[in-house]
């Protein structure tokens, strides 16, 4: 009896290269997103990190090799609302309320008038940001700022969030807040999380790592398995241990 196939990862790439000009910003990454996991994409500023986060939410040219995102080549017009994106600028209008934001955003992507109070409940709920829903944004900290930046990603129930860098410049308490709530949504909705920082203790608050350098990938796999893997005690060790050993996965 034939075995049934297994499923698709989140994000499946094979030989993904990405060129600037005469520069290869990517080169020949071979790696899997598992569905429903938090993954990190961590690197030092430079690495090529939101290049491949633009490349899988197709919004990156020059792309070449296999990149699948949901089953689809990325970029593929079926994954418009089941992938969410969050830049390293907040994607907002600072004048309005988060809850205006969120009915904006619904109109845009289409959402039908009678569902959008719904659907952006749901939103701010899935955020902690019911408080405030009806502040002003321009008022808000820069940790409930990212809160309504993320929102927005989450409108329609994404199958796959995308953040580049969303703790950059925050506090260590918020920091830890943010990275809480990445692990509440996808527990509570199944979501899968790609997110990338250059903050090398931020690798434990991950399942799953994909560690890059000049555009190659160093390693992917659990935090701890890293550690064990290189015997060292941190990942930011064992990140320096594969760039002197010149590691590959």
């Amino acid at each position: 009896m034939t075995e049934p196939a297994a499923p698709p990862g989140a994000v499946h790439a094979r030989g993904l290269r990405v060129r600037r000009g005469a520069r290869t910003v990517l080169d020949g990454l071979d790696f899997d997103v598992e569905p429903g996991s938090v993954t990190g994409l961590l690197g030092p500023s430079g690495s090529g990190k939101s290049t491949l986060m633009r490349a899988v939410v197709g919004a990156q040219a020059r792309v070449t090799g296999t990149l699948d995102v949901l089953g689809h080549p990325a970029g593929h017009r079926a994954l418009r609302h089941r992938v969410g994106y969050v830049t390293q600028a907040p994607a907002v209008y600072t004048d309005l309320t988060p809850r205006q934001n969120l009915d904006y955003f619904s109109a845009v992507l289409g959402i039908p008038r009678a569902e959008r109070a719904r659907v952006v409940d749901h939103a701010l709920t899935d955020v902690d940001l019911t408080d405030h829903a009806d502040d002003v944004t321009a008022t808000l900290s820069s940790g409930q700022l990212s809160r309504v930046s993320l929102s927005v990603a989450f409108l329609g129930q994404p199958e796959l969030l995308v953040l580049d860098e969303p703790t950059v410049g925050l506090d260590p308490v918020l920091r830890r807040d943010l990275w809480d709530l990445f692990h509440r949504l996808a527990a509570r909705t199944g979501t899968t999380l790609l997110v990338s920082s250059h903050v090398m203790d931020e690798a434990d608050r991950c399942e799953r790592l994909l560690l890059l350098r000049e555009g190659r990938l160093l390693a992917e796999g659990a935090p701890e398995a890293l550690r064990s893997r290189t015997g060292t005690a941190t990942v930011e060790d064992a990140f320096l241990h594969l760039v002197e050993s010149g590691s590959t996965p």
